[in-house]
């Protein structure tokens, strides 16, 4: 069996990397800039180094001193000297010098490696002295340089979000899909059907496991779609594709992106450029094909820019049993759902999960609450939002989950709903608040699992929440809990009234409502 062959400037750049900063200017760039021409070309993995490590480690004067030396390179009489220095700029910043400096080297090589690697780098750098001279026709670029260099300009000058209050008037026929974990569509489906006192914008047309379809019976915004909470993701759907040859789904892909529905829905909801970032979900990366839908979808209509970064939609292509779903998906981070979420606990509850619960504990008038494992406080403060609030309580173990919790709450503004949260073991609390037994209408909570943080005896831990629970439930109040064990209450004043079966991120969980005798 052959031995692998070592490849010298790999093995070079190994031993580099590990370097400081420090040790790679005042030693190996040195040894570099003395070494004779041949010499030179077998150590250019030290502007490799040179590009990673300092971006990743250096200051911005050591960066600086980087920069000057990287620029000084372009002009090195050996072409594999120069195609390195113009890789590792664009790593540590480079600015309108260093763009005109690789403009103008591609105006002049007539080597088409060099033109290659000074595109990637223009990919990367490029702004507007890039687009003029692309519209000016002074340089050739790829049509993927180009719409980066584009997307580049656009998201510097003319910066983009998605509009919440946008109108879509032209609505008819638009499919809207409504994604969440699974387990949680009835909950999706009753909201939308119940969606308040005024009339509603959308009728569910379907539910398939984490998917409830949806369709819009009148202009509506995305804000509309947003007022709805027990969702995770949306997605209005532009069209469905089968796989075919991989022309013919490039074309397929590209004319679905830059259909008329798609730019009606760009220009009703997007404020600024539009950008979108393309993701075949559960494909991974797909980086070959990303580059030759895009390009070609550049081609088609060059206002609809893709862009990896910071692009405010998403176009994701869902695989389905009969072929792909292309939606296209707003990227609102943070989620204005959510608004009141300054920070979180680790294994928190997954937002949508707290509204659904919240929603199963439905919405009576002048109820007491209390969550007796509180977390960062979403359950709490979703059933507050939905009204009918008169007091909530939060009890923790963590004391940094109770200080979480009193800043999430502050941040609802819930000025009318009187709250405590107390740093205790649930089972002390009504020892020592003023809640009394028999008073409580609902508790909702969502207790720890054991599976990040161990839990001596989950059982027990379950088993004595069921007991509190009979003793503070008022007759007629609720328990609404994910049950993490296949476990059944033993209190006879406790009556479960449902049990769903819920994907909780990789294992399923049982959410449970109990009716107090």
């Amino acid at each position: 069996m052959k031995s692998a062959r070592v490849n010298p400037a790999k093995e070079l750049y190994k031993q580099l990397r590990v370097l400081t900063c420090a040790q790679l200017w005042n030693t190996e760039v040195p040894l570099f800039e003395r070494a004779a021409p041949p010499e030179r070309t077998q150590r250019a993995a030290v502007i490799r180094a040179v590009g990673v490590v300092f971006s990743e480690s250096g200051t911005e004067a050591e960066k600086d001193k980087a920069r000057t030396w990287l620029r000084n390179l372009l002009q090195d009489e050996c072409e594999k000297v120069r195609r390195y220095a113009m890789s590792a700029l664009p790593k540590i910043g480079a600015g309108a010098g260093e763009e005109a400096q690789l403009l103008n080297l591609l105006r002049t090589t007539e080597v088409e490696r060099e033109k290659k690697f000074l595109g990637e780098a223009l990919e990367r750098i490029g702004g507007a002295a890039t687009l003029k001279a692309m519209q000016e026709g002074a340089c050739d670029l790829k049509v993927r340089t180009a719409q980066r260099v584009e997307a580049s300009v656009a998201r510097s000058f003319s910066p983009s979000r998605v509009k919440l209050d946008g109108v879509l008037l032209d609505f008819a026929g638009l499919r809207i899909h409504l994604r969440g974990r699974r387990g949680l569509e009835n909950f999706v489906s009753e909201e939308v059907t119940n969606s308040g006192k005024r009339p509603g914008k959308f009728r569910v047309t379907g539910v398939q496991s984490g998917l409830v379809m949806i369709e819009a019976i009148a202009p509506f915004t995305l804000g509309d779609i947003y007022r709805l909470r027990c969702f995770g993701s949306v997605g209005l759907v532009l069209g469905n594709l089968r796989r075919s040859s991989d022309e013919e789904y490039v074309e397929a892909l590209a004319k679905v992106i830059t259909s008329p529905l798609s730019l009606r829905l760009f220009q009703s909801f997007t404020e600024g450029s539009i950008r979108y970032r393309l993701d075949f979900v559960a494909e991974g990366h797909q980086r070959g094909l990303v580059r030759r839908v895009t390009s070609r979808a550049y081609l088609l209509c060059p206002d609809i820019l893709n862009d990896a970064r910071q692009a405010p939609w998403t176009m994701a292509i869902h695989p389905g049993a009969t072929g792909e779903t292309v939606e296209l998906t707003p990227k609102l981070i943070p989620d204005p759902r959510w608004y009141y979420r300054q920070q979180d606990v680790p294994a928190a509850t997954h937002p949508p999960l707290a509204a659904c619960m919240a929603r199963l504990a439905g919405s009576l008038e002048n109820e007491t609450v209390w969550d007796p494992f509180c977390g960062s406080g979403m359950e709490l403060i979703e059933r507050a939002l939905l009204g009918g609030v008169r007091s909530i309580h939060g009890t923790d173990l963590s004391a940094a989950a109770i200080a979480i919790s009193r800043s999430n709450f502050a941040a609802a503004n819930l000025s009318s709903v009187q709250a405590a949260f107390t740093w205790c073991d649930f089972r002390d609390y009504p020892k020592r608040s003023v809640i009394r037994p028999n008073s409580l209408g609902v508790i909702i909570t969502n207790p720890p699992m054991g599976m990040r943080v161990p839990i001596p005896n989950l059982r027990e831990l379950i088993g004595d929440l069921f007991s509190v629970t009979a003793t503070m439930l008022k007759p007629g109040g609720r328990l609404i809990f994910a049950n993490p064990l296949r476990m059944e209450c033993l209190q006879q004043s406790l009556r479960l009234q449902s049990r769903q079966v819920v994907d909780f991120g990789g294992f399923d969980c049982r959410v449970e409502m109990y009716l107090k005798q």
